[in-house]
């Protein structure tokens, strides 16, 4: 799903795999069989690489960018990492705006990354069903359905579901880096 998007992007940049593995921290066969289609990435390491890249993560998924004003809920484009324990989707038409929304779904137990993770900018999300757990730095905060919390996303974060259902959160990122 991804290889072929980050290959093009890759030889646009006018880099080898090596030197876009080594700049990411992964391996260069890891990174081949990513650009191969023959291993996905984890969520970590697909920031490292849309950032090395200097694009967000949902770039990987855009078709032909549209002005289109409504996102359809059976269109929008998905992120599943892992096992499927970790989903994202695009509620924002494209990633050419000043903000970008996205809703989260994290399974019973399921974690967004390894370790924190930064990116500029700013976040606000709200959970809209389950509870988390979230780190930002090294304070942790653990908020339910309804309740929202706002952070400069270059703080390390991460965010756990540790509740017994589906954890999810709709995110209101600026500017668009997810």
């Amino acid at each position: 799903m991804f290889g072929s998007r980050i290959r093009s992007k890759r030889q646009e940049k006018e880099l080898t795999i090596r030197e876009l593995a080594e700049a990411a921290g992964l391996t260069t066969g890891f990174l081949s069989q990513i650009e191969r289609g023959l291993a996905e990435p984890s969520i970590t390491s697909l920031r490292k690489i849309a950032h090395c890249l200097s694009v967000p993560m949902f770039y990987f998924l855009m078709d032909d960018i549209h002005s289109n004003l409504i996102v359809r809920k059976d269109e929008r484009k998905v992120i599943k990492l892992g096992n499927g324990d970790v989903v994202f989707e695009l509620l924002s038409p494209d990633l050419n705006r000043n903000i970008e929304m996205t809703i989260g779904r994290l399974n019973p137990g399921a974690v967004t990354c390894e370790e924190p993770l930064t990116h500029y900018g700013e976040e606000n999300l709200i959970v809209t069903q389950g509870k988390m757990k979230i780190q930002i730095g090294d304070d942790f905060y653990d908020l339910e359905e309804g309740d929202s919390i706002y952070y400069l996303s270059s703080v390390p974060h991460k965010i756990w579901n540790t509740g017994e259902g589906q954890l999810i959160f709709i995110s209101a990122i600026t500017p668009p880096e997810f």
